[in-house]
């Protein structure tokens, strides 16, 4: 862990908030840098549900990748990076307008491939898992 990463920048507030995870309604509500793990707070907006009134899958994927990803962003040093290259999401039962709860870890790190975990709850209930793969690069340097 690198108090000078991006992810612990965003955190102190010196760096902004992405604007994917202010859509989102997202937060960091937990982080165990050292477990890999974290939990986030999503906010599931009217604007994100399907004609049914249930908030749309690819909305709770977006959220499953903003917490998979931090879990892995927070253990990476100045300059790392670490893009998704692979998401598999699975849907458990509808999640409807209201506040939304992630977990995510890291299952396994090696030195550039790393394999995460997540899940979102609602109403203490397993809405939506995924699995994730992803790699950590390094960042070019601005010429």
């Amino acid at each position: 862990m690198d108090s000078n990463s991006f992810f612990w920048k965003i955190q102190a507030g010196t760096a902004a908030t992405p604007e994917a995870v202010k859509t989102l309604g997202g937060k960091i509500v937990r982080v165990d840098a050292e477990q890999g793990s974290v939990e986030t707070s999503f906010e599931g907006k009217r604007d994100f549900t399907n004609p049914t009134g249930a908030i749309q899958g690819g909305f709770l994927a977006a959220m499953l990748d903003d917490t998979m990803g931090p879990a892995l962003a927070a253990t990476l040093n100045e300059g790392e990076f670490a893009p998704t290259l692979n998401l598999n999401v699975s849907f458990h039962r509808s999640a409807v307008v209201g506040p939304i709860l992630g977990k995510a870890r890291i299952v396994r790190r090696g030195a550039e491939i790393a394999f995460l975990q997540g899940e979102l709850y609602q109403a203490d209930k397993l809405i939506a898992s995924a699995v994730a793969t992803a790699v950590v690069r390094k960042q070019a340097k601005a010429t």
